[in-house]
């Protein structure tokens, strides 16, 4: 299999073809040259060391050599050599809600924001443990199944917003039933879930959703996002804040963490609820409930090392550049020789 480390370096290869069109332009501009001298057999003997084919020759080995610089640049990688890995860690799946609520700005810069950044410090601690990502409004979604790849849980993270879910709401326990699909049961791995939500649930019983899922050993713990006073919640347009929602009176809506359900949600799945502020994530607490998970051996995976394969490309570039170099553009001295002109006397 084989791979490259910068992909990108690969567009110098798009040079190839204007080296080919200039390089046939200019030998097109030299043939039309010699013909306006006269006779091409005429002018071919008074040049007999020009050589019309090895500026071909070297042209060829130029672009050869400067295709597979190219190459070498962009860092080509083969796998081969495959080794058998164990790892032992538990199963940690993210709950994240990405209601409207969650735009508040009493956390900076907003709620869903801060959440993201502490779920990201969270992934960069991991080792062996995996991860899995649900997000959740009106209805949940897994967002990423579970998995080590934690550059993928990165990078999906990025792309969490308020958007992503058409249906508005807070259904927590929804999420809770889809995180519980999402496991893996028959590996017997320790599961837990960390639910980040500001509380204002409307939507299911999210706690006897969290009763179901302590039964089964899945530890349901809480972070709840967002601070007693609230905020309002903003409306954005083309990117821009357009002002904040208000109820069917006209009201600004103040969304406010509801402390209460979130605590009754955690104690029902066995967990811990932390409240999170500006300068506390509260995943540290978590983390700590979290590592009294059981911890088991993975199946056996199999992952492909890859080794550099540049030097190669290289070295094969530089030696035709090298015969590209030391090669004449005329003909062979030996050609001298003949003495296409002497007139021998019978």
């Amino acid at each position: 299999m084989l791979k490259f480390a910068h992909i990108e370096f690969l567009w110098g290869l798009a040079a190839v073809p204007f080296f080919i069109i200039f390089f046939l332009m200019v030998s097109r501009w030299k043939k039309k040259a010699m013909a306006s001298f006269g006779d091409q057999k005429v002018v071919n003997l008074m040049i007999p060391l020009v050589s019309f084919s090895r500026p071909w020759l070297k042209f060829i080995l130029f672009i050869v050599a400067y295709s597979l610089l190219i190459v070498g640049t962009a860092d080509p990688k083969i796998g081969s050599k495959l080794e058998e890995v164990k790892q032992k860690g538990a199963d940690l799946m993210i709950l994240l809600d990405v209601s409207n609520s969650m735009l508040a700005q009493d956390m900076a810069p907003n709620r869903l924001e801060n959440a993201k950044r502490a779920i990201s410090q969270l992934i960069d601690n991991l080792h062996n443990d995996r991860i899995g990502i649900v997000v959740f409004a009106g209805e949940a979604y897994v967002q990423l199944p579970v998995t080590t790849d934690y550059s993928a849980a990165k990078l999906f993270l990025n792309t969490i917003n308020p958007n992503m879910v058409p249906t508005q709401g807070t259904a927590i326990g929804a999420a809770i039933d889809l995180g519980m699909k999402s496991f893996d049961f028959s590996n017997g791995t320790g599961k837990a879930m960390i639910i980040i939500t500001d509380g204002e649930n409307h939507e299911d019983n999210a706690v006897t959703a969290a009763k179901n899922a302590a039964g089964k050993d899945v530890m349901v713990n809480v972070i709840g996002i967002g601070s007693a006073e609230g905020a309002p919640v903003p409306i954005y347009q083309n990117g821009k804040q357009a002002g904040f929602h208000t109820d069917s009176l006209g009201k600004t809506v103040v969304s406010k963490m509801n402390e209460a359900m979130c605590k009754e949600i955690a104690a029902a799945g066995n967990g811990a609820f932390v409240g999170a502020t500006n300068a506390n994530s509260g995943l540290d607490i978590v983390m700590d409930q979290i590592s009294k998970v059981q911890r088991k051996t993975f199946d056996n995976k199999s992952f492909k090392e890859f080794e550099d394969r540049f030097q190669f490309f290289f070295a094969f570039a530089f030696l035709l550049l090298i015969v590209e170099f030391f090669l004449s553009s005329r003909k062979s001295m030996r050609l001298s020789k003949v003495k296409l002109f002497e007139v021998k006397s019978s």
